[in-house]
């Protein structure tokens, strides 16, 4: 074929290789190179049958337009321009780049010396300057045709206080399931199996948030120890979907999953890591983003910018100040809500995309961008709220409409159900969803994403089961990971036959699941744990892609996996459990009280009992009303003991004086109704919780 670049008859904006249904426009931004290149590949990849400088530069995009080169075609950049690390500029057209708006990566990276600027080994370090072609080791971008068949489906849009979450990876989900076919283990077909999606429906979630899938790499000191990036954060394609999900070669079987959820009734969330790229530091591999414009995509230390400056623990952190680095998350994040047709996204260390050059600045550019987008201001928005730099721990700081991960709402339900002393005050907060942290700037009783176990964690079986984090598996001589989970192994460390062990094991996860379901906000739920799933006391399995990070669906506790099923139903059933409104504890014209604490006698809570540091239980009374009504539209009595046994007088709160029991933690039958009388006998270890009796 005679390649050669056209001009077009009309303006193509978009950056990324964009087929036109005759040809592709290619267009990529570097501010600081001065001459790019588009090379082109055989099938195969192996072969570079085609080099040539993209012809157009406006402003700092440099785009080139080839008739005749349509979806499947394989291609890269080479960049040049200076090559002076002490001013952050690390140009090597030596070094094959990989497309930022790249829809699909073709190959398998090899980690190779020559995938460095640098040489590695030389005694000027970062400074020397590499000259071997990197192309044979490196994959490549594919040129996309978007069409694709939705018929029949719709955005979902669930209003947030219809919202239970459940956090799964595509391959832990679906690698053990015993019912998922042997070739669609580990894929995204996989995930959209039958057998999964019965299970998620007949858990009742409304939502799967989906462990990183975009294009990320294995690390390399992972593979030399013959371990992988498991988890996923290290991406390096923020427009592609990971090839190792994909059981062929087309990304439509990520649509097909998308579609496949939204059929039942699920939303399809990502969880996207904007905050750094998997290039690491300067003394990291030249890969895409460092080739084509290191100054640009990366903060550089301001004193010596041949440095990155890290905020994320990785080495880098892309610098979503630049207005074009921000259009390409911005573009990413539209991308997948209007093509791939995403329900919502949880940012990684969101923290580090609010940072206005170094300070956190909760209306700066990103926030900015996102609330004006017609697109992305529609979709739900969740932010992990910290990263690892000077002020990073932003817990409640971030603006409407995103919602936030509370991990002091796992820390704090975590303690009070160990015993630890002075919990009652904190869980009460924790209950009527964090108004300490959230209750400002108008924002909403859901703003709290409320979770007792993540991915980076123990799993709610694990925390438990074991005192001590076990992460020997991963090389690191158990160094990693957080060493203070506030776990409880029980009286036996690990997996035990003693049968009051595990009998108190699972009051205690019942309890705590019991806790999350019942408290106002947004519950999450880590995949896994309604299984009864264990890593082994991994709370650090990044690099665990086996049996330790994987779901054990062959030893799932079949019992749990019912009560978690009848929990979430009554909290569906239940509005006054998820309330959009903080609730209010002063009297209001009626006399009507929305949440209000009792003592084990029945009386209300008063300065001293709220100090007793021995005080392990506590009584919640919250209602629901309705619009100018003077009557409560919905009630309850939630009765949390972390101690012994013992008996309580249930409170005549608004005037309702008799109470069904709905729910008992400690039971054998948990959700088995009866008449309760006005002293009520409160198991050790046990969530009960009561609703007013009709008539």
């Amino acid at each position: 074929m005679n390649l050669a670049f056209t001009e077009l008859d009309f303006i193509k904006p978009e950056l990324g290789a964009d087929y036109t249904g005759q040809g592709t426009h290619f267009a990529v931004f570097s501010a600081h190179a001065e001459k790019i290149e588009l090379c082109l590949f055989s099938e195969d990849g192996r072969e570079e049958t085609a080099r040539m400088p993209l012809p157009k530069r406006e402003g700092d995009v440099w785009s080139g337009y080839i008739e005749g080169i349509g979806p499947g075609a394989l291609y890269g950049y080479r960049a040049h321009g200076p090559y002076d690390p002490h001013k952050g500029h690390r140009f090597n057209p030596n070094k094959l780049l990989l497309d930022p708006y790249a829809k699909q990566v073709a190959g398998e990276l090899i980690w190779d010396d020559a995938l460095f600027g640098y040489t590695i080994g030389s005694p000027d370090g970062d400074l020397s300057f590499d000259e071997r072609d990197s192309a044979p080791f490196m994959v490549k971008g594919v040129v996309q045709d978007p069409a694709f068949d939705w018929a029949g489906e719709e955005a979902i849009r669930r209003p947030w206080t219809e919202t239970v979450i459940y956090e799964a990876h595509v391959r832990g989900m679906t690698m053990t399931h015993p019912a998922v076919p042997d070739e669609l283990r580990g894929t995204f077909l996989g995930m959209a199996s039958d057998p999964i999606i019965e299970h998620l429906v007949k858990l009742g979630v409304s939502a799967i948030e989906l462990m990183p899938v975009q294009y990320f790499l294995d690390d390399r000191y992972l593979i030399e120890r013959n371990l992988r990036n498991y988890w996923g954060y290290q991406t390096l394609g923020f427009f592609a979907p990971h090839k190792r999900y994909l059981r062929g070669d087309r990304i439509t079987e990520f649509k097909t999953m998308v579609k496949r959820f939204h059929a039942v009734g699920i939303e399809v969330l990502m969880d996207v890591v904007y905050n750094h790229t998997a290039e690491g530091s300067e003394r990291g591999p030249t890969l895409s983003f460092r080739g084509l414009d290191n100054f640009s995509y990366y903060r550089q230390s301001p004193d010596k910018p041949r440095h990155t400056y890290d905020t994320t623990g990785t080495g880098n952190t892309l610098n979503v100040a630049h207005p074009l680095v921000l259009r390409m998350v911005l573009d990413s994040l539209r991308y997948w809500v209007g093509v791939m047709h995403i329900d919502g996204f949880r940012f990684d260390l969101a923290s580090t995309l609010g940072r206005e050059y170094m300070e956190f600045d909760r209306e700066g550019g990103f926030f900015d961008a996102i609330r004006q987008d017609p697109i992305l201001a529609g979709v739900k928005l969740i932010a992990e709220p910290w990263d690892v730099g000077q002020g990073g721990y932003q817990l409640g700081g971030f603006p409407p409409p995103f919602r936030e991960w509370n991990d002091q709402f796992r820390d704090d339900v975590r303690r009070f159900w160990r015993g630890d002393a002075g919990m009652v005050p904190v869980l009460a907060e924790r209950l009527v969803g964090s108004p300490v942290q959230f209750r400002h700037s108008d924002r909403a009783a859901t703003s709290s994403i409320n979770l007792v176990s993540a991915h980076d964690g123990f799993t709610l079986m694990d925390t438990v089961s074991y005192g001590e984090k076990h992460n020997e598996a991963n090389g690191e001589e158990n160094r990693d990971g957080h060493s203070d989970n506030h776990s409880d192994n029980m009286g036996a460390e690990g997996p035990t036959d003693n049968a009051e062990v595990n009998e108190a094991r699972r009051r205690r996860r019942a309890a705590m699941v019991a806790t999350l379901m019942v408290s106002q906000g947004v519950p999450m739920v880590l995949g896994g744990d309604e299984l009864g799933n264990s890593q082994r006391g991994n709370n650090n399995a990044y690099c665990q892609d086996n049996e330790i990070g994987w779901l054990d669906w062959p030893g799932a506790d079949e019992g749990f996996l019912d009560f978690c099923r009848k929990l979430i139903a009554f909290r569906k059933q239940s509005p006054v459990l998820r309330q959009e409104r903080f609730l209010d504890g002063e009297p209001d014209e009626n006399g009507r009280v929305e949440i209000a604490w009792y003592k084990a006698d029945g009386t209300p809570m008063d300065e001293d009992a709220w100090h007793t540091g021995e005080l392990r239980l506590i009584c919640a009374y919250i209602c629901r009303t309705g619009q100018d009504e003077a009557s409560p539209v919905g009630e309850i009595v939630v009765v949390l003991n972390a101690g012994e046994g013992c008996e309580i007088v249930l409170p005549h709160a608004n005037g309702t004086k008799h109470w069904l029991r709905v729910l008992d933690t400690a039971a054998e039958e948990p959700f088995d109704m009866r008449a309760s009388a006005d002293r009520e006998s409160i198991p050790a270890q046990s969530l009960v919780a009561y609703v007013p009796q009709e008539g």
